[in-house]
C-alpha cells in the first residue's frame, strides 16, 4: 500500500496539471452547423414531386437559401411559359414547394372543368374551342394571391392571357434546347399537337413562332437536363431580384 505522503504528491499532481480548454461556444456552434449543412446538402434530386424539403441555392453551394430571400421570390404570383417538355409541371411543383406557396396545373384545371382530357378536347371540338377554355381558366387563376401556376405551351400566345400574365405575375420562360424537350415529350404520350409527327420537327416550328412572344417574359430560366433542383435554384434567384428592383421603383 502506498504512503499517504505518496497519495498526496499523487493528487496534488493531477490536480495541478494542464488539462485541454474547453472549446469556445463558437466553435461548437459552427461545428453543429456545419453538421446542419452537411445533412442538408445531401439531397440529391430525389424524386418528390409533392413534398420535397428546402434545397441548396446552388449545385453543390452546401448551404441552404435565406428566409428573407424565399420571403421576397415569394412576394408575388408565378406564371411558368415555355413549350411543352419544358418543365413548367415537374419544376413549377418544386418552386411552390421551395417558396411555401400553393401550386396549380393550368391543364389540371382546364381538364377538371370541362370534364375531359385535353387530347379528347382538341379531338371533339378542335384547338380553338381548348384556347378559349384556357384563357378563361387562367384568368380565373390569376386572383392576385401568390401561387405558381404551370401554363399550358400555346396559353401565352394569346394575347388578352399574356397581358393579364405580365401584369399580374411574374412571369417566367422555361427555356431549353429541343433536343431535351424531344426526350421529355417522349416520355409522355398525352400531346395531341404531336399526334402522329415528328416531335422535333414540331418543336423547332413552334420555338420559331412562340420564341420571340415567350421572350416578353421578364424572367427567363434555361431548364436544363440536369437535377431540377438546380433549375430552382435559378428561379429563386431571379424572382427575388426582380421583386427588390420592384420595390425601389425599377423595372422588374
Amino acid at each position: 500500500m502506498p504512503a499517504a505522503g505518496s497519495r498526496h504528491r499523487a493528487t496534488a499532481a493531477a490536480r495541478d496539471s494542464p488539462r485541454a480548454p474547453d472549446l469556445p461556444i463558437q466553435a461548437i456552434l459552427a461545428r453543429t452547423m456545419a453538421a446542419c449543412i452537411a445533412v442538408a446538402g445531401m439531397d440529391g434530386d430525389t424524386k418528390i414531386p409533392d413534398g420535397e424539403g428546402p434545397r441548396r441555392e446552388g449545385p453543390g453551394a452546401g448551404r441552404l437559401p435565406g428566409a428573407a430571400q424565399l420571403a421576397l421570390a415569394a412576394r408575388r404570383p408565378v406564371a411558368l411559359i415555355g413549350l411543352m417538355g419544358a418543365g413548367k409541371s415537374s419544376i413549377g411543383k418544386r418552386l411552390a414547394v421551395r417558396l411555401g406557396l400553393p401550386f396549380v396545373d393550368a391543364d389540371d384545371e382546364i381538364e377538371t372543368a370541362a370534364g375531359m382530357t385535353i387530347a379528347e378536347m382538341f379531338e371533339r371540338f378542335g384547338e380553338a374551342h381548348f384556347r378559349d377554355g384556357e384563357r378563361r381558366v387562367i384568368a380565373r387563376l390569376i386572383d392576385g394571391k401568390p401561387k405558381v401556376i404551370a401554363t399550358g405551351g400555346g396559353a401565352f400566345m394569346n394575347a388578352e392571357t399574356r397581358a393579364l400574365i405580365l401584369e399580374r405575375t411574374l412571369a417566367v420562360w422555361l427555356d431549353a434546347d429541343i433536343a431535351t424537350l424531344v426526350d421529355r415529350v417522349r416520355k409522355r404520350g398525352h400531346r395531341p399537337l404531336l399526334k402522329g409527327k415528328d416531335a422535333g420537327q414540331v418543336l423547332r416550328d413552334l420555338l420559331a413562332v412562340r420564341g420571340p412572344v415567350y421572350a416578353q417574359a421578364p424572367i427567363r430560366i434555361a431548364s436544363k437536363p440536369g437535377p431540377h433542383h438546380e433549375t430552382v435554384d435559378a428561379i429563386v434567384d431571379a424572382l427575388a431580384a426582380a421583386n427588390g428592383r420592384a420595390d425601389l421603383g425599377e423595372t422588374p
